[in-house]
């Protein structure tokens, strides 16, 4: 595998949903932090309440934004949250680019993670990228757990090294890699190639699936290689940070 890589970037913060560990209540805090860049995962609005600007706002940082009964806004934040409450957190994603130039001293390797909801496998998963060299984690913001308190606490503090992008479509992300030189692995449980039978001493992108779709086709579509992990036993599958540590560390032996 020989494909040239792309020149490096420096590091950047993207702005970006990130985990539901607190709550922002009220039209102008709220407003605020959607003017000053804060991280914000979603916003939620009462029903009927005017508040186009912070619509337009939250749009125009691509959050999401949700309709519900004000009951709702009640539960969450008492009584005094004006019609609006936000969610926003600690925990900010850096931009693909800055995944594909960071260096860490070892061969390129990057892990996307396509579709895991589980925000245990998803915490395990870094964990064991990061002890494998990776230099970073590419997640989707759709169908998938983003990164929470729950997978930082999973990752074992290595949240805390290894920088993770989140994509709105990872077909374009494993395009704009490929292009930067790097080979793309998938894993699928029906391929008939095995993991040790791919060269992965290059530059190289490990596609991990979920436990109940695997990869999904248009990113199986998008990889230059499909393989299997040898299952000897009844079971179909393995959990999906275990298919992930399987796989790094058969990288991790051919690289030393």
């Amino acid at each position: 595998m020989q494909r040239s890589r792309g020149a490096n970037r420096s590091p950047k913060l993207q702005e970006t949903d990130l985990q539901d560990t607190s709550v922002l209540k009220g039209r102008h805090p709220v407003a605020t932090a959607l003017t000053e860049g804060r991280p914000i995962n979603k916003v939620l609005i009462a029903e009927g309440a005017e508040l186009q600007h912070i619509v337009a706002r939250a749009k125009e940082r691509g959050v999401l934004v949700q309709f519900v009964p004000r009951s709702r806004l009640d539960t969450i934040a008492g009584d005094h949250h004006q019609g609006v409450v936000a969610y926003v957190a600690p925990y900010a994603y850096v931009d693909l680019d800055d995944v594909i130039g960071r260096e860490t001293g070892h061969a390129p390797l990057v892990v996307v993670v396509d579709g895991v909801t589980d925000p245990h496998n998803l915490g395990a998963i870094i964990r064991t990228a990061e002890a494998a060299g990776a230099q970073g984690v590419v997640i989707g913001k759709h169908r998938a757990s983003p990164l929470t308190e729950i997978v930082a606490k999973a990752s074992a503090g290595a949240l805390e090294y290894l920088p993770v992008a989140r994509v709105s479509n990872i077909t374009q992300a494993l395009v704009t890699m490929k292009e930067a030189g790097y080979w793309v692995v998938g894993t699928d449980v029906g391929a008939p190639q095995t993991l040790t039978g791919v060269d992965y001493t290059g530059p190289t992108v490990l596609v991990i699936g979920s436990e109940g779709q695997g990869v999904h086709r248009l990113v199986r579509e998008h990889c230059d290689f499909l393989v299997s992990i040898p299952i000897l036993g009844r079971v179909q599958s393995l959990n999906a940070s275990v298919a992930a540590g399987v796989m790094l560390y058969e990288v991790v032996r051919q690289r030393t």
